[in-house]
This record gives C-alpha cells, sequence and structure tokens, in this order.
C-alpha cells in the first residue's frame, strides 16, 4: 500500500481492529485482509479466515451507509476516488479520539496490545501486510490517528505515493469546518456498525 497506493484498500485500521473485540485471529484476519485475494486463503486458520470475511462484512456495511456516504460527499467533488481513503482516515480520527468511551483500555494499551499481537505473529502475515505493520508500528499510527496532526502526517506520507501526487492532506481545512458535524455523523454511524458486528457469526461462534 505504501509502495503504491491502492484505492481499494481500507484504511481503517483502528476500527478494524477494535471491532475484532480482543479476539487474536480476528484481529490478524482484520489486519491483512487486504492482502488476501478472494479465497486464497491456503495457510490460514479457521478463526483468522473468519477475520477476513469479517472485514470485508465491515467495509460493504460501511461503503453503503447513508450517513458515511454523507460524511464523504464533503470531500468527494476535491478528491474524487480518495474520499473513501480519507473518510476510513477521519472516521478512524474520531474513534481514537474518543477511544475511551467505547473501550476500558487506553488508546495507547490498545496499540500496544495490537502491534504485540502482530509482531508475535508476523511470520504468517502476507508480505503487503508485513510492510504496512512496519510503518504503522514505527511511527504508532493507531495512536496518532487521534490528533489532526498525526492524520495530516499520514495524508501527506499518503500524497508522497501516490502517482501524480494528490495532494490529500489538503482535506484538513474541509475537516476542520466542517468537525463537528462530521464527529455527529460518525457517532451515529459507529453505534450502527458495532451493532453489525455483534449480530455476526464470526463474534457469535
Amino acid at each position: 500500500m505504501f509502495a503504491k497506493i491502492r484505492i481499494f484498500v481500507s484504511l481503517n485500521y483502528l476500527a478494524h481492529s477494535y471491532l475484532s473485540y480482543q479476539k487474536t485471529d480476528l484481529i490478524i484476519g482484520n489486519f491483512i485482509a487486504d492482502s488476501i485475494r478472494g479465497n486464497q486463503f491456503e495457510g490460514l486458520t479457521d478463526g483468522i479466515i473468519e477475520g477476513i470475511r469479517l472485514h470485508r462484512k465491515i467495509d460493504t456495511f460501511t461503503d453503503s451507509h447513508p450517513i458515511y456516504l454523507t460524511s464523504k460527499h464533503r470531500f468527494s467533488k476535491d478528491f474524487d476516488k480518495y474520499s473513501g481513503v480519507l473518510m476510513d482516515i477521519i472516521y478512524d480520527h474520531y474513534l481514537a479520539k474518543n477511544f475511551e468511551q467505547y473501550s476500558p483500555l487506553s488508546l495507547q494499551q490498545h496499540a500496544d496490545g495490537i502491534y504485540e499481537l502482530l509482531k508475535i505473529n508476523h511470520d504468517i502475515l502476507p508480505e503487503h501486510a508485513k510492510r504496512f505493520y512496519g510503518y504503522m508500528t514505527e511511527r504508532n499510527i493507531l495512536f496518532h490517528y487521534s490528533s489532526l496532526n498525526g492524520i495530516e502526517t499520514v495524508l501527506t506520507h499518503l500524497s508522497n505515493r501516490i502517482r501524480n501526487r494528490f495532494e490529500l492532506q489538503l482535506a484538513i481545512p474541509i475537516l476542520e469546518a466542517n468537525y463537528q458535524e462530521i464527529e455527529e455523523e460518525f457517532t451515529i454511524f459507529f453505534d450502527d456498525l458495532q451493532a453489525f458486528c455483534k449480530e455476526q457469526p464470526e463474534l457469535n461462534g
């Protein structure tokens, strides 16, 4: 992803890790899902496969949710096909900022747990996931999503890796101008997303 950004890759890693609800295999599957094509599940445990499937359900639910689409529309004119990338990161920002409203863990405790779990299981990660793991841990991305400066830095790094240099960090003024409204939209959306996930068999097996 960071060698060449792929538009279909989701970047809401914090949400995917949180929505695995501390289930180890689901966390790993959620993390590697964008590196797995179709049903190429060879060598993966049933639990990790369930995590991949949960990740895909989360993405499908998100991409069709009317509130998410309302938030995304604010960026569509200026950022076109990259507006989904922006919304993944922006919604993760609101989750990071308000993380302790959702979890008994602090954001840094959650991030450290995810980093350690992926380190222990590093050998089974696909190469693409290994590269992002290195980037994520070196910069403590899950934690730094909590600040606007943090997501601006991530967007700048992404922009440097997009062919023809699309300046994603220029979305920050739009975010600032609509900050409270988008946060309110996120809160409603994320309540719906949590309810959806808790109904899925991957979390009830």
